[in-house]
């Protein structure tokens, strides 16, 4: 009989599974957050990475990744966060999906283009990437290397603190160099047995033989 009325009680009470983690917000940076002490890297989305800098449709320059980092300040900072644990990733970071006052935050920030779905680990964003894209929202209103080619271009290449032009040589012998945040940047890569280098400036540049790419 008790076990019955025990049933009974739990059909009528079902169990609500709780956060993993919850706490005040504390943006690092647009995609990695504190949470209540915890470092929480935000699952499903990739932002520009802090010192990433794009190319707006007039040809301006833009510090894109603090521009990102600062608008998820405005929104998320100091707010209480419900953080549901997906994986671990290689810096020991939780990765996680957190929500803030009932919303999903990996949704709201890819919707808003502060952020792009990572479809390397999930597709639950790319709706909300394809709508931000077509009203160029945010990030999508501009060029931008995404985060995960301008951190691969980083990696695959040593280059002088702070000097980041690529100066590129190409198959026709033309000396070309490619700002961050331009179309071809991330793809380009310098090999300086080949003559090639980089550059602090882009009159350094000029003044060593390269122009400038065209887009």
């Amino acid at each position: 009989m008790l076990r019955i009325c025990c049933a009974f009680v739990l059909a009528a009470f079902p169990v609500v599974a709780s956060a993993d983690l919850s706490g005040s917000v504390r943006v690092i940076d647009a995609d990695t957050w504190d949470v209540g002490g915890t470092r929480v890297r935000l699952h499903g989305i990739d932002a520009p990475e802090l010192d990433q800098t794009c190319t707006r449709a007039s040809g301006q320059g833009w510090d894109c990744g603090a521009w990102a980092t600062q608008q998820v300040r405005s929104l998320y900072d100091g707010h209480a966060a419900q953080c549901t644990r997906v994986t671990q990733d290689r810096y020991g970071r939780m990765v996680a999906r957190c929500r803030v006052q009932g919303d999903d935050v990996g949704q709201a920030l890819v919707s808003q283009g502060l952020a792009f779905a990572f479809r390397k680990y999930s597709t639950d964003y790319v709706g909300a990437e394809n709508h931000a894209r077509s009203a160029a929202m945010g990030l999508h209103g501009a060029r931008v290397v995404l985060p995960w080619d301008h951190r691969a271009a980083n990696r695959t290449t040593d280059h002088p603190a702070n000097c980041r032009i690529k100066g590129n040589i190409s198959a026709k012998g033309e000396r070309i160099f490619h700002h961050p945040g331009q179309p071809h940047y991330s793809r380009t890569r310098i090999s300086t047995a080949k003559g090639e280098r980089w550059f602090c400036t882009a009159d350094e540049a000029r003044r060593a033989g390269w122009r400038a790419a065209k887009n």
